[in-house]
């Protein structure tokens, strides 16, 4: 089975465009969790343009009582992701190589140049029993070291994957990701999967075998968007002197 985790992050920048708290970040986890969500995820960059540490910290409270749902928190942890992650042990922690500007994760890690900065990194979540993700992407060469720093997972980036779905080249790149995921689960290596997935393409790559989970956020806010506009007009509408 194939969990999803829904990444709150666009909903967070809606609500940092005006400062009435709308729309709420609670409300939105809440509903993601009624409508069957296995997790939530939560990227709070250091510039804090839309997930902030005091949203990761009250998502984390709100899934207390929520102990089947789990909080996956993203991020660099040679910026400042540690503090946060310290403070609310989340289920995952997802790390990727972002640099502090980035406008959105745009690579893997390589780590035949970072692993070794990274090691010390993962023994302490580890130590704290948060599950350890590595973003990586199809193709890599990295996986053996993954492993050996201790990681429990690697989360492929599947950009690349979508900007080749339903082209020519479509066959080629989605066996890339394949080849990939068996090689890391042959290494004992779970797989996860993220970023530009999508209605129209998460059908295929689920059928990559073992994929424990996908984080999606940007696709899915905005389906939510087209999907719920129509039944939000009513309710407007519904609400003037007829």
């Amino acid at each position: 089975m194939t969990k999803l985790s829904v990444n709150l992050n666009k909903v967070a920048l809606l609500r940092n465009a005006r400062r009435s708290g709308s729309p709420d970040i609670a409300q939105a986890a809440r509903l993601c969790i009624a409508a069957g969500a296995h997790g939530l995820t939560l990227h709070p960059r250091p510039d804090e343009r839309h997930a902030k540490p005091v949203d990761v910290e009250m998502v984390a409270e709100l899934l207390r009582s929520e102990p089947t749902i789990e909080l996956n928190v993203e991020g660099n942890p040679l910026h400042t992701l540690l503090p946060i992650v310290r403070r609310v042990r989340p289920t995952q922690c997802t790390l990727v190589p972002d640099d502090a500007g980035a406008r959105t994760s745009d690579h893997g890690w390589d780590l035949e140049r970072d692993g070794e900065r990274l090691r010390p990194v993962v023994a302490e979540l580890k130590e704290q029993r948060i599950r350890v993700s590595l973003f990586i992407e199809a193709g890599s060469c990295d996986l053996e070291i993954a492993r050996d720093i201790g990681a429990d997972r690697v989360e492929l980036y599947t950009e690349a994957y979508a900007a080749a779905y339903d082209t020519a080249n479509s066959a080629t790149v989605f066996e890339r990701y394949a080849d990939t995921a068996r090689r890391a689960q042959a290494l004992g290596l779970g797989v996860n999967a993220g970023h530009d997935l999508s209605l129209e393409n998460l059908g295929k790559f689920c059928t990559i075998p073992g994929i424990e989970e996908v984080s999606i956020g940007h696709a899915l806010i905005g389906d939510a968007l087209m999907l719920g506009l129509g039944g939000a007009v009513l309710a407007y509408l519904a609400r003037l002197p007829q």
